[in-house]
């Protein structure tokens, strides 16, 4: 699903709230997220998971192409870790219903 994907959603299930308006409600949404992952602290939304931001400390790598080692960086990387409910319920669906046919 794509973010408009998931505003076309949102707004058939509010029919009573313009699609411009929740535009704006999922924009808000995302945005105040990525505003609160920025400052480092974590969000958890029960029965889904939770966001957070994890340091990965500098290290010393390797260019596959010339074999080269190169320094990288430290960085601030976010990272999900998903509910337990919404794990069951992933769980749950058979795979025949999320595989592609291909035969």
């Amino acid at each position: 699903m794509t973010k408009s994907g998931l505003i076309e959603a949102v707004a058939e299930k509010t029919p009573h709230i313009s699609k411009k308006d929740t535009e704006i409600v999922v924009n808000t949404i995302f945005d105040s997220m990525s505003q609160v992952l920025k400052k480092g602290e974590r969000i958890e939304i029960r029965g889904f998971g939770s966001f957070q931001v994890k340091v990965r400390e500098a290290r010393e790598g390797r260019n596959p192409k010339t074999g080269e080692s190169v320094q990288i960086s430290a960085k601030r990387t976010p990272f999900f870790k998903v509910g337990k409910e919404l794990k069951e319920m992933v769980d749950g669906v058979p795979l025949e219903a999320v595989q592609p046919d291909n035969g």
